[in-house]
Order: structure tokens, then sequence, then C-alpha cells
């Protein structure tokens, strides 16, 4: 095992690791996005994003963008390459506001954490489109581990964390129970050439009614294009 660090908080962070990571002249079969922040007060990244949408969805989409030809080259025929992003059912209450995707106008740690997992969602799909349409031995899936017993519940009222502390051997994932669906996804034989899924329990269900939505799949992508400062290639795929 050998690390790279990354901080999916900073576009530069981001971009120096792709660096580090091509000069090894690796192949890339997996990329797993997990990195998330959950219900932070209101704070910005050193880019200026609002740390929800920054860490949680724009950290991914630009690395996912920065590796992308390297996996294409990597992925063949009978063995694509695999993109897994870890999103969360509070995509299912989440609302995407293209307007206000900073969520400057009124910020709560709540929506804008539904938010960021609505926009995960959104871009699977979305390059999961862009993917076929290029005909690329890549595929894209998104995964929902359930809720897990690990330190992302710091920031929730201390009487949550009491409530957790008590309950979490009852209601609660083990962080190893949690991963379970991203191995799947990653490395079990059922989902090779299968992409554009939400899995939950090892198993394909449907996400929220508003993820599938093309139009908006296509606005949020042009926008994250914007807000990370690459070209957007998807503009030529319908």
């Amino acid at each position: 095992v050998e690390f790279l660090y990354c901080d999916l908080a900073s576009m530069k962070s981001i971009r120096q690791f792709v660096q580090r990571f091509r000069a090894k002249n690796c192949p890339l079969h997996v990329l797993v996005n997990n990195a998330g922040v959950m219900l932070v007060p209101e704070r910005k990244t050193e880019d200026g994003f609002e740390e929800h949408f920054g860490l949680n969805y724009l950290g991914h989409f630009l690395l996912t963008n920065l590796l992308l030809d390297t996996l294409k080259q990597s992925g063949t025929h009978s063995h694509n390459a695999r993109i897994i992003t870890v999103s969360s059912a509070t995509h299912y209450v989440g609302k995407l506001h293209l307007n206000d995707l900073q969520s400057r106008c009124s910020y709560s740690p709540h929506g804008a954490y539904a938010q960021s997992k609505l926009a995960l969602v959104l871009f699977t799909y979305r390059l999961q489109h862009l993917l076929t349409a290029n005909g690329s031995h890549v595929t894209a899936n998104v995964v929902d581990p359930g809720v897990v017993n690990t330190e992302l519940y710091k920031h929730v009222f201390w009487a949550v964390k009491v409530a957790k502390w008590m309950t979490a051997w009852l209601f609660f994932k083990t962080p190893e129970e949690g991963a379970s669906t991203s191995i799947y996804a990653a490395v079990s034989p059922e989902m090779e050439g299968a992409g554009g899924c939400y899995l939950y329990n090892e198993k394909r269900t449907k996400s929220a009614d508003v993820a599938y939505d093309e139009d908006l799949q296509r606005r949020l992508w042009t926008e994250s294009c914007k807000m990370v400062g690459i070209s957007d290639e998807s503009s030529r795929v319908p």
C-alpha cells in the first residue's frame, strides 16, 4: 500500500496529487470517491466554496475528471475500470439550488449536506451517460453506505451525540459494514460493465426522482466545470 497526499478541499492539492500519480505511470482500475464532511458550521474552502459543496462534491468532480484519461486507458472490454462515488440517503431530501450552489442566501448545514449528496448522484448519472456515449470501458456508480458509526457525526448537536453513543451498537453499521457496498461496486463480477446504478446494501435501487432529470444533470455538469476551471467536453454530447 502506498499513500499519496490529497486534500479534497483544495483544487491546488487535487491537481498536484494527479500530477504525482500520473508521474508513476500506473494504471487506474478503481477510483472510490469517499471523502466528506457533514453538518459543519458555515465556512469556506481555500478556493472560496461552501465546504459541503466544495469538498463533498466539487473536489470529487475535479479529481474524477482529471483522472478520466488514465481510467479510460486502464479499462478493457472484459474488465472495465470502475468509478464508485459515495452519496447518502439524505440526497432524497436534497434540493439543488443552481442559482445558489454556495448556500449564500440562507445557510443550513442539513440543506448544504443534502445538496452535496444529491449533486454526487446527478454527477454519476451524467458521467455514465458521457462514458457510454464515448464508448469508454469505464463504469460509474453511486453508493449509499447506510448509517455508519464514524467520526462524521462530530458536528451534530450534543443530544444527538449522546443518543448515538447509546444506540450505535443497535442501529448503526460498523465501518466495515458501511464499506461493503463500495467494495461490492468496486470488485464484484456482477457489476462488470454495469454503470449508472444507485446501490444500497449491495443491491441496485432507485434514487430520488429528481436525480434522473437529464437537463439538471447537464446544467450541474456545465456549472461545475466553470467552478473548478476545466473545459466542458460534454457540450458535444446530447
